[in-house]
């Protein structure tokens, strides 16, 4: 058993403007019956632009909590714009003659994970912590990093799962690599399921004939369409898009699934709008993901996309198009650098990482080349697991992170 503890910081929006405009940040904490002395656990969601789960035990939600609660608390953070916190996505942040594109834009600079380590030191004073240990899945990884370069005094252990974000990468190194393993991901797909070639050349037929309208009443296009190619990096997702695929697709249940797969939506436009971001270590992304993008994923309409953001996404999805503009100008933003190599190489922390070999989002000569920089890092490569293997077997994952990093 648990109890849960709400906490609500009003911080900064920019933190070199303390006096500046303020958001609220909302964190939940999950402390085990007795386990009040215990060391603090923060989550790091992935995203960005995702708001943290909600704790359960009956049925266990996350799959790793149980575990986690073993050893530590749990704060589970609502990363600035999502969730509890202050939302991005109201009425008041569609640009209009009182909000124009820029100013939302230049709002949104200041969502990325610097700001995100900033509310998380805010919460770790407030709780009165000398440290906390981190969690950090996919996108929450990279915050984790950024952690270590700018505050690693502050952290106990930090564990990442879903790979090691890339340093001194360009994103369009990122981008490249992102499409050479979801080439492979493809492949494997149509040698397990060898009819969904055609019932996939079907849909994209109907999706040319405009024939396939989206709940929202637009029609699908087959652009749009392929980017659920981003479940053929999770658990059991390539059954997920075979079951999606021998439905009836002009049926009402088809379309209602498909939206629910559809990767960037209009449910928190955030991660559409910054996505990108997340690699914009000291450069311009300036949509790597068209730009890199293969000549056979340009020819070939039967290969799925991944988690990659197109400009187009801001015109086929009616969820996004009002931040059009808006993704545009942050698309030509220069993001400032989030990691210092120097500062990692001296950032003694006890790490432990898990790294899924042929995980689609994030890459594993990066990884390992990331994994090199951390003088007290513990990585754990295998195949066995997909990048959302924390949410389905996160207890197991857990647990052998832990034994990592603090070994018996």
């Amino acid at each position: 058993m648990f109890e849960l503890v709400d906490h609500r910081l009003t911080v900064p929006l920019d933190y070199s403007e303390p006096d500046g405009e303020t958001i609220e940040v909302f964190a939940r904490e999950v402390v085990p019956i007795g386990g009040e002395k215990l060391p603090m656990l923060v989550y790091l969601q992935g995203g960005p632009g995702q708001e943290s789960p909600r704790p359960s035990l009956r049925p266990a939600h996350p799959a790793w909590l149980a575990r986690a609660l073993e050893d530590y608390r749990v704060l589970f953070l609502d990363q600035r714009g999502t969730g509890l916190s202050t939302p991005f996505g109201t009425s008041a942040d569609i640009p209009d003659a009182a909000h124009s594109p820029a100013a939302v834009a230049h709002y949104l600079t200041h969502f990325r994970a610097d700001a995100i380590v900033q509310d998380t030191e805010r919460f770790r004073l407030h709780l009165g912590l000398d440290t906390v240990s981190l969690l950090g899945q996919s996108f929450g990884g990279f915050t984790s990093l950024h952690y270590l370069t700018v505050a690693a005094d502050s952290l106990g252990e930090v564990y990442f799962t879903g790979g090691l974000p890339p340093v001194d990468r360009h994103c369009d190194d990122v981008y490249s690599a992102t499409y050479r393993t979801q080439r492979a991901k493809n492949a494997e797909f149509y040698a397990r399921f060898p009819a969904a070639m055609n019932q996939m050349r079907r849909v994209i037929g109907l999706c040319h004939d405009r024939e396939i309208l989206l709940p929202n009443g637009t029609p699908l296009t087959a652009r749009l369409f392929r980017t659920i190619g981003s479940h053929l990096g999770f658990t059991s997702g390539d059954q997920t898009l075979a079951y999606l695929l021998e439905r009836d697709p002009m049926s009402p249940a088809f379309a209602a699934d498909l939206a629910s797969l559809l990767p960037f939506n209009g449910r928190n436009p955030l991660y559409a709008i910054i996505h990108e971001s997340s690699y914009g270590d000291g450069c311009v992304t300036g949509w790597s993901s068209e730009r890199v993008m293969p000549s056979d994923f340009a020819d070939d309409e039967t290969l799925f996309t991944s988690e990659h953001i197109f400009p187009w996404h801001f015109v086929d999805d009616a969820g996004l198009s009002p931040y059009a503009e808006v993704a545009e100008i942050l698309a030509t933003h220069e993001w400032p650098h989030l990691y210092d190599t120097d500062a990692l190489r001296a950032a003694g922390t006890a790490c432990a990482a898990a790294v899924f070999t042929t995980d689609p989002f994030v890459d594993l000569e990066f990884s390992r080349e990331t994994a090199a920089l951390l003088p007290n890092l513990s990585t754990w490569e295998t195949a066995d697991f997909d990048h959302n293997a924390i949410r389905v077997d996160g207890g197991i994952v857990l647990d052998r992170l832990f034994n990592m990093a603090k070994p018996v």
